[in-house]
């Protein structure tokens, strides 16, 4: 017997390849369901308000309707016709427009004038506007007199205005970011306020000669340049891989919530595994490598902790200083060795028969990886990583997403 969410898991490892637990499953779910009801939420705040424009809307056009010399069944079916329209339609003007009878054309009247006041220079008028939507704005208004100000003619204005110009010369471009913007790489790589992270990659390296290696990488991050025309990065709730990692004192949660948030990310790695072209033997070299940038000249700590059913099994400490390099910062762990735990684990999970069996084992296998300042010890990057086998022929692939709050 299969529950509904491990059905849904099941429809989605067929359609897409891709392994989903019940847990993740049941999440994704409560967050679509949280984002229904804002969306319901939000149509019933608009569905009241137009109920309450069209109320308004209907006062008005009644009021309109007393004003105008109508004779009743004209009114009746005016009046039936706008009971029969929905809230929406009763705001919309274009609607209103073809569902009531036309108004009938505005009567000049003449203008009155009425004796002038003493101290002021002149006659002044009185405008008597009819509610035509075609002439005056405030539709469904009653009517008012407008009395200007008295004032002198003017005997200087010259003729009819002149026309209005025949062309027109295009906009110029927008000009280009300005240096107090945000970073081009910010919200679009893994990037924080303060530090870049520019590679990573774990490989296996073999000598074949004296002289000569072969190299094979597991999973790789390589230096991209983005530009401000790319898409931001996805946002994954946070809350969706709490249980991946440690939850005590210095856990991905606590690191949250001291922050900074813009400093957290979400790495999907499909590991290439298939390194059947390269001899594994005693001389083999496990590492890793990674690479960062800053504007500050500072002295970071890397730690990396290995995690199994949100567990720690192991971590390391590294400590790394500035190098300028093209006037910023360069941070360079280069061939890092891996430690014992980790080469076994990758020699084992080679070892399986079917990569559906490697991706059971590697749901519950993660690395969290967080960058400090170690003067302030402030978060400078903090990055989950989570594993698939890789089935591409193209080799080790991923995807970056920032980890938010909602």
């Amino acid at each position: 017997m299969y529950g509904r969410n491990e059905l849904i898991a099941r429809y989605i490892k067929l359609r897409t390849g891709k392994t989903r637990t019940r847990k993740q499953v049941s999440s994704h779910i409560q967050v679509l369901a949280r984002k229904k009801v804002r969306e319901y939420q939000a149509g019933i705040k608009v569905s009241s308000h137009l109920q309450v424009l069209a109320r308004r809307k209907s006062r008005e056009i009644q009021s309109k309707l007393k004003a105008m010399n109508l004779d009743q069944a004209s009114k009746d079916k005016a009046l039936q016709n706008m009971a029969a329209l929905s809230s929406a339609q009763i705001v919309s003007p274009s609607m209103m427009k073809n569902h009531l009878p036309p108004l009938p054309p505005a009567h000049y009247q003449p203008p009155r004038f009425w004796p002038s006041l003493p101290g002021q220079p002149g006659p002044s008028q009185e405008l008597v506007l009819d509610l035509n939507p075609g002439r005056t704005p405030g539709l469904g208004r009653t009517s008012h007199a407008i009395k200007p100000f008295a004032q002198p003619p003017y005997p200087s204005l010259s003729g009819p205005l002149p026309q209005s110009i025949p062309s027109y010369e295009p906009l110029a471009p927008p000009p280009p970011p300005s240096a107090t913007a945000v970073p081009v790489w910010q919200d679009r790589t893994i990037a924080s306020s303060k530090l870049r992270m520019l590679e990573y990659s774990a490989f296996m390296e073999v000598q074949r000669d004296p002289d000569n290696y072969s190299k094979h990488l597991f999973v790789h991050i390589g230096q991209t340049n983005p530009s401000y025309s790319d898409p931001l990065l996805e946002a994954v709730d946070i809350r969706q891989i709490y249980d991946k990692f440690p939850e005590k004192k210095g856990g991905l949660k606590e690191l949250y919530e001291k922050g900074p948030q813009n400093a957290f990310f979400l790495v999907k790695f499909w590991a290439d595994l298939n390194s059947s072209g390269m001899q594994d033997g005693p001389g083999s070299f496990y590492g890793v490598s990674s690479q960062y940038s800053s504007l500050e000249n500072m002295t970071v700590t890397v730690s990396t902790k290995v995690c199994s059913f949100g567990k720690q099994v192991v971590e390391k400490v590294e400590t790394e200083y500035a190098r300028m390099e093209g006037g910023r910062c360069v941070y360079r762990i280069h061939r890092s060795p891996m430690c014992e735990y980790m080469i076994n684990f990758i020699h084992k999970l080679k070892h399986l028969p079917e990569k559906y069996m490697m991706n059971s084992v590697l749901e519950n296998f993660t690395i969290l990886q967080v960058v400090t300042n170690r003067d302030t010890q402030e978060t400078l990057l903090c990055i989950a990583f989570v594993f698939e086998v890789s089935t591409s022929e193209h080799g080790a692939q991923y995807h970056v997403y920032r980890l938010v709050k909602d």
